[in-house]
């Protein structure tokens, strides 16, 4: 599979914009610093880790000149399961992300509580994933930084 494969499936083409990716990567630094607030709910902090999992993922698809298609569903899945291609992330990180998808779901769906641990376990994917989603813009696309 690659990334043109998706396009009009799951995916558009876009000229990747400095500026978009900037406010993505900013976003998840917020939302990353939410994650670590201890005195509000795992359910609070799992959330903040979790969008900044997906503005990673975003961010990592946007500098690779790909969005998207948020008309169709699964666009959360989508930019989960093609980090390998964006940035060469591992399959077996990319399960365990898939796995704190599916936990956000249910806990928005169906009002699962979300345990400490559990919590504990996105934020630490959360804040893996931007140090490998920076060093790889950093690395591959530098003129996309600022």
């Amino acid at each position: 599979m690659s990334l043109e494969n998706l396009i009009g499936i799951s995916l558009e083409t876009i000229e990747p914009d400095r500026t978009t990716i900037a406010r993505l990567l900013a976003a998840a630094e917020r939302n990353l610093k939410d994650s670590r607030v201890e005195n509000v709910s795992n359910e609070t902090r799992f959330d903040a880790a979790y969008k900044a999992i997906m503005q990673l993922a975003n961010a990592a698809l946007q500098a690779n000149g790909y969005r998207t298609l948020t008309s169709k569903p699964g666009h959360h899945m989508t930019m989960i399961q093609v980090m390998n291609l964006t940035i060469g992330l591992d399959q077996n990180t990319i399960i365990v992300l898939n796995g704190l998808r599916k936990q956000r779901n249910n806990s928005d769906y169906f009002g699962d509580i979300i345990p400490a641990s559990t919590t504990a376990d996105c934020v630490s994917h959360a804040e893996n994933l931007n140090r490998n989603v920076l060093d790889w813009i950093k690395a591959n696309h530098p003129e996309l930084m600022e």
